[in-house]
This record gives C-alpha cells, sequence and structure tokens, in this order.
C-alpha cells in the first residue's frame, strides 16, 4: 500500500513498513493544504494531532482504507464519517501507556513529597525541613476513572504501594481482580482520596468535571490528569483547590496547550494556578518517552499487518 506520514515519528517506522513491502512517503513538515492536495491517491495515513482528521480532508482521501494514529488520543479524528466510508482505524494506546502510568506515579510522589518546592528551595540556600514535610501513598485509597491500556497500566503500577484501588469505568464490567476493586462511580466518589483520570475526550466527558461534580466527592482528594486538559477547566481547578475540595493536583495536559491563544480568562486563571505549590505541571510528555517512541511504531505496524494480511 501507499502510505503517508504526516506528522514526526521515530524513524524505524520506515524500513518496518517497507519490510512489510509497503510504500512509504515520509513528510514530517507538511502542511495541511499541501495534504488535501496531496492526499488522493494513498492507502494509509499515520498521524499524530498536527491536523484534524477531518470530513474535508478524509472527502480528500480517495482511496484511504486506514489511519494509524501514534498514541491514544482520538478527539480530533472524524470517527463518524470514517465508519461510513469502511475506513479502519489503528491507534497505539499499548506503546504508550507504560510511560503514561510511571509519569503519573512519579508526579503524584513529587508532589506528595515536595520535591519541586524542597529543591527550588535549596537552590536558594533554603534549609526547611518541617515546610516540605510530605504524605505517604501507602494505606491510600486511589479511584481510577476509566480502565482502558492506560488505566490498568496505572493500576499495575500501584502494586507494591499497599494502596485500595478502586476504578470505574462507564463501558466496561467485570473487570475486577484481586488488586483492583471494580465500583461503581457513587462508590469511588465516596471513598477515594487521590483521584486520576484516564479517559478520552468526547462530547461526553468534556468539561465533565465541574465545580458541581467535585463537590459531590466526600473527602477532599489529589487529582492527577494524564489524559485530556479539557475535562476540567482552570476556573475549576482554582475553585476546587481555593475551597479545599482538592487538595493538590498534577497536571500533564491543560485546558489550553497554546498559551499565545489563552483567552483573558484563561490567562488569569492559569496564573493563578501556576502560582500554587500544590500543583505540579508537564508538558503532555506522560506518554513521550524514548522508549514509547519506538513502541509506539511496533504496536501500528503490528496492527496494519494483521488486518490486511
Amino acid at each position: 500500500m501507499k502510505i503517508l506520514i504526516i506528522d514526526k515519528m521515530h524513524k524505524s517506522i520506515i524500513p518496518m513498513l517497507e519490510n512489510e513491502g509497503h510504500e512509504v512517503t515520509y513528510s514530517p513538515k507538511i502542511t495541511r493544504s499541501e495534504i488535501l492536495d496531496q492526499v488522493a491517491p494513498y492507502d494509509g495515513l499515520i498521524i499524530r494531532s498536527k491536523t484534524p482528521m477531518d470530513k474535508e480532508l478524509l472527502e480528500r482521501a480517495k482511496n484511504l482504507k486506514f489511519i494509524g494514529r501514534a498514541g491514544a488520543g482520538l478527539d480530533q479524528i472524524d470517527l463518524e464519517y470514517m465508519v461510513s466510508r469502511g475506513i479502519k482505524l489503528f491507534h497505539a494506546a499499548k506503546g504508550n501507556r507504560d510511560a503514561v502510568a510511571e509519569h503519573a506515579v512519579g508526579m503524584l510522589l513529587a508532589l506528595f513529597n515536595n520535591i519541586k518546592k524542597a529543591d527550588t528551595e535549596i537552590r536558594k540556600g533554603i534549609w526547611d525541613r518541617e515546610g516540605n514535610r510530605g504524605h505517604e501513598l501507602m494505606g491510600k485509597t486511589v479511584g481510577i476513572m476509566g480502565f482502558g491500556n492506560m488505566g490498568k497500566s496505572f493500576a499495575k503500577r500501584l502494586q507494591g504501594f499497599d494502596v485500595k484501588i478502586y476504578a470505574y469505568d462507564k463501558y466496561k464490567l467485570n473487570f475486577g481482580s484481586g488488586l483492583v476493586k471494580e465500583v461503581i462511580w457513587q462508590k469511588l466518589k465516596a471513598e477515594v482520596e487521590v483521584l486520576s483520570i484516564h479517559v478520552p475526550l468526547t462530547a461526553e466527558t468534556k468539561n465533565f468535571f465541574t465545580l458541581e461534580e467535585l463537590k459531590s466527592f466526600a473527602n477532599p482528594f489529589w487529582l492527577i490528569n494524564t489524559a485530556r486538559g479539557e475535562l476540567i477547566s482552570f476556573k475549576t481547578l482554582n475553585e476546587a483547590l481555593d475551597k479545599g475540595i482538592l487538595l493538590g493536583a498534577v497536571l500533564d495536559v491543560l485546558e489550553n496547550e497554546k498559551f499565545k491563544t489563552f483567552t483573558d480568562e484563561q490567562k488569569m486563571e492559569f496564573e493563578k494556578l501556576a502560582s500554587r505549590d500544590n500543583v505540579l505541571f508537564t508538558p503532555h510528555v506522560a506518554g513521550w518517552t524514548f522508549e514509547s517512541y519506538k513502541k509506539i511504531n511496533k504496536v501500528l505496524v503490528e496492527k496494519i499487518t494483521k488486518a490486511f494480511k
């Protein structure tokens, strides 16, 4: 098949596809207008998230048989139109699930133990032991919202910490185990002290975490978001932190990740969020390790090969 790669990938994907007999065009700097002009003859597209796979673009892809998404999120893809055309979709959540899980645990431990704050202070000559007294993860109840690839991998990484793990997934049943207790949403909200979000961005989940939703949790809790920033706004985070509903937050994703496009309100709320010691940020890199960069290729090529043998 003729395959066009429109985003930067680890270049191991080119020989991997060519070894399966495919003709590969690697164009990581291609613009949307160039894609629209050039896409018609291609059987496959491999993408990250630079260019929305909307109806306009997909209509130009006359011969398209599949899209390979180098990652987990599918929110920029017109799934309904793809189904109507019979275009297959492959994504590579298995390629970066371990990276996401490790990152989530690492950020939580860093927040619990004031590692960023303590390091910054010591570099300034401040030796404050009491002000950096931390919390232990051991003994806490950790909730997982969404028990797909990422949620399962996060639960696995919690083994050894001696925590109680509750998991909720609206679209799955009977996934509980000796390690993980499957619960309804109300039960999770009644018990958790830490909540880690592992759901995709959809019309259903966008802005799901309103202040009212957070108020319905029985106890103050720490929030981990390595999923999608649009699930909770800067304003809601600040209000929940001000009211003590949230004890702290670790955020690998933001409501708006393009700082230059912030609205006035977003700018004000983000600056307030950024001034807090109990909030820790990373730039959407939870699944962005050197290892996952290669593993994503392997997962995609295996799926493409299996589907078209």
